[in-house]
């Protein structure tokens, strides 16, 4: 596909940064407060706790994000890792490109790029929870509010929350004709259209929403492998998503909302690129070139997934019940050019790069089946007298099945003809119960306790067939049979806190919170060992893992209602921690439990308006996370000996080393002490949003920027797999009145150019961040 010439938006976009200086929601994002007026902040309603609640009362570290200011954030097709250090704490990255997101809150999340991986980041989609990764992925469009809890949430949302709660929350149904549409074009002639309508159908019984989203970006990226060139052969895709709602009020005290969505993508896999580190250096080398590969395998992604649920509430007077029943399911599918390059070291010089490749390595993983089934009913109590609990009981079932392939990417001598040559096939079922109660007393005016309790009981069946094709080399055969593994196990969460008003405007809070994450099973054995015995198939479980957790903090409106600063300190210690260990020397994941993760930071939150026509954000976190287990070891960077491939570049490994590395087999590291993987001890954003009434409108600037210091890619610590730290800004300039809004926005304004990931079991592989973007946009409500 043919890119535009965009010199002359580029040249306004960059301008306009420039005349926004230091300035860091677009002005929409006023309105996401719900102000009473101009000159103050207005009151923000959060769920965290199962009912709408002042975010200032909610003794929870939260940090919410509305739909206008996700629409600046998610310009020119971003996808929800947009959302990555836009809050405290909050971490979102994937080797899987849009297919497969990996969320980290305070340092806790999962590198796994299985797709049965199990993470201790919950997401929740209108009270129903996304447990496998191509799930959690749904795009975020036409939504009320996103809110991020901060530490575990075992009571209300149970197992595999204990870092937290990424919770989505989308516009409902009303009964007046409303809706909105945007429209926006840009770079890599990306186009994005976004529309929603609510339809009274009888006046205060039926109504109906619709909405949709439509994205699509051209290839942009140059294929230089020698033997077939490709201009703008990568990163493409065509995304729509379509959510449906219809909610039916018969009387008074009930309510039915049923909703269907639906998604389909295609497009471009995680784009890899070989040897962009050099050994015994930081950062990226000239090997990088963010407009070009040199990749000689296939890149290309699907995924479908689909959502029937209903949400019913019947008001009995003292209490409510409510019940929210939930059926998703998909298909997805991503193959990858894993080494990031072309030819492999065996061939003459000229036949492959850039630099070393000891191997060709394509792998493709697939989810042909998925199906989860959710159900919870709760009963709630009513009106707002000093005692209030809920009470309730959930059910989880989940089938999967995931079909991993092996590529030769080229004739070689392992397998001469090419093509498929190693199948993995997995299935699982998964099946969990919960029962929980919460209840908060009000002691006095000023101070009041809540406390929850749940019970969690957990089951997963797992089975895995591996077979190579009849040519793979005899010395290297070991199909192995069905290999089985079951685990269990049940567990009692719970949470206390206490809430003191100092005065009308400054609460003081404390909490003390036990989660759980159920156990695990891992078992994307591609590449074992050929000598494997039954005993040693490569299939590895990760046991359960409990976090303690303590936390406190003040909430307080100032300066007469035109500010607001919230402030948190936190102390966890995770118990046999769940880790996963990613490649080394073959490209394969295996679940570690290490004795104890500690962690300790804070979070600050703040948003100000000094005056009418100004609203300022900041916000910063600083989390501290080690590994403590004085015997816990991990295989390191693949090829870090040279007695095979004498110029195979290597990385600089930074931890004890217990077994050196020997030929084809990778060094064992210990990683007592180590921080966690995607762990940045500092996260900052800050956003401004100034406007000039113009007309019937407002003229508006909008700008915000994101910050993330140092991360290690993998448990072990080298050199070479790291990235210093991160910086991006965003910068939105528009007109908009009641009705209508166009703006030119331009994001990542710098162009910063930051390594993400890698991939360390063949060379030093890496892949980037999303480059300098910009458009237009224009839209309209009703």
């Amino acid at each position: 596909m043919r890119r535009i010439s965009v010199s002359a938006i580029s040249r306004f976009a960059l301008a306009g940064a420039l005349l926004a200086g230091g300035l860091s929601q677009p002005v929409l994002a006023q309105d996401e407060a719900g102000a009473a007026d101009d000159d103050q902040l207005g009151t923000i309603v959060v769920t965290a706790q199962r009912r709408e609640e002042n975010l200032q009362d909610v003794p929870l570290s939260i940090s919410t994000l509305s739909d206008e200011r996700l629409a600046a954030i998610g310009s020119g097709g971003q996808d929800v890792r947009a959302l990555s250090a836009r809050v405290p704490s909050l971490v979102v990255e994937s080797s899987f490109g849009r297919t497969f997101p990996r969320f980290y809150i305070r340092g806790l999340g999962n590198t796994d790029f299985d797709f049965n991986a199990s993470q201790p980041v919950s997401v929740v989609y209108d009270d129903v929870v996304l447990e496998n990764p191509i799930l959690k992925g749904f795009p975020v469009f036409d939504l009320d509010r996103v809110e991020v809890l901060r530490g575990p949430q075992g009571t209300l949302f149970g197992r595999n929350t204990p870092a937290g709660i990424v919770k989505f929350d989308s516009v409902k149904p009303g009964n007046e004709v409303t809706g909105h549409a945007r429209l926006s074009y840009g770079r890599f002639n990306a186009l994005t259209a976004e529309g929603a309508v609510t339809l009274p159908i009888v006046d205060d019984t039926l109504s109906a929403r619709l909405s949709v989203l439509y994205q699509r970006q051209d290839d942009w990226i140059d294929n230089d492998n020698p033997s077939a060139p490709e201009d703008d052969a990568l990163e493409g895709y065509e995304e729509i998503a379509l959510r449906g709602q219809l909610k039916f009020t018969p009387t008074d005290e009930q309510e039915l909302l049923i909703t269907g969505q639906y998604r389909d993508l295609e497009g471009t896999a995680r784009v890899f690129r070989a040897n962009i580190f050099t050994r015994g250096e930081r950062g990226l080398n000239a090997n990088f070139d963010r407009d070009s590969v040199t990749v000689d395998g296939q890149n290309d992604q699907q995924i479908e997934t689909y959502n029937i649920a209903a949400r019913y509430t019947h008001d009995l007077g003292p209490v409510s019940l409510i019940s929210v029943t939930s059926l998703w399911g998909g298909d997805a599918a991503s193959v990858g050019d894993v080494d990031g390059g072309f030819g492999a070291n065996f061939l003459p010089p000229d036949l492959f790069g850039p630099g070393q490749i000891p191997f060709t390595a394509e792998t493709q993983d697939a989810v042909p089946f998925l199906t989860q089934f959710t159900q919870e009913v709760r009963l709630e109590s009513n009106g707002d007298g000093p005692f209030d609990y809920q009470v309730g009981f959930f059910y989880f079932d989940e089938d999967l099945r995931i079909d991993s392939t092996n590529f030769s990417t080229l004739g070689d001598p392992f397998n001469p003809v090419g093509g498929p040559n190693i199948f993995v096939r997995q299935r699982q079922s998964s099946e969990a119960f919960g029962i929980f109660g919460a209840v908060t007393v009000e002691l006095t005016d000023q101070f009041s306790v809540s406390g929850g309790l749940r019970y969690n009981d957990d089951e997963r069946d797992y089975s895995v067939v591996r077979s190579l094709d009849t040519q793979f080399p005899a010395f290297l055969q070991n199909p192995l049979g069905t290999v089985t593994r079951s685990v269990s196990d049940d567990n009692v969460t719970w949470d206390i806190s206490a809430t003191y008003a100092a005065t009308d405007h400054i609460n003081l809070y404390a909490r003390i919170a036990r989660g759980y994450r159920a156990p695990s099973i891992q078992g994307r054995i591609l590449f074992p060992p050929a000598t494997a015995t039954p005993l040693e198939d490569g299939v590895t479980i990760g046991d359960s893992e409990t976090i303690q957790s303590y936390e406190a903090g003040i909430k307080a409106t100032v300066l007469d209602g035109r500010g607001r600063i919230n402030l948190n300190g936190f102390y966890y210690d995770l118990n046999d921690a769940q880790l996963t260990a990613v490649g080394g020397g073959v490209n394969a994941n295996r679940l570690i439990n290490a004795d104890n993760v500690r962690g300790y930071g804070f979070e600050l939150d703040t948003e100000f308006k000094p005056i009418p026509e100004l609203l300022l954000t900041a916000s910063l976190s600083y989390n501290n996370t080690e590994i403590q287990d004085d015997g816990l070891t991990t295989a390191a960077c693949g090829a870090t000996r040279v007695d095979t491939f004498p110029d195979v570049s290597l990385c600089t490994l930074l931890d004890p080393i217990v077994t050196p590395a020997a030929p084809f087999s990778a060094a064992i590291v210990n990683i007592d002490g180590n921080s966690l993987p995607q762990a940045p001890r500092w996260i900052a954003n800050w956003t401004a949003a100034y406007s000039i009434p113009v007309g019937a409108g407002e003229v508006y600037a909008f700008t915000d920027w994101s910050y993330r210091s140092k991360i290690n890619f993998f448990l072990y610590e080298s050199v070479e797999f790291q990235d210093g730290g991160q910086l991006e800004g965003g910068l939105r300039i528009g007109y908009k009145t009641d009705s209508f809004d166009v703006a030119g926005f331009v994001r990542n304004i710098t162009n910063d150019e930051s390594a993400v990931g890698g991939i360390d079991f063949n060379n030093l592989t890496g892949f980037v961040n999303e480059p300098r973007i910009w458009g237009i946009e224009a839209g309209f409500r009703f």
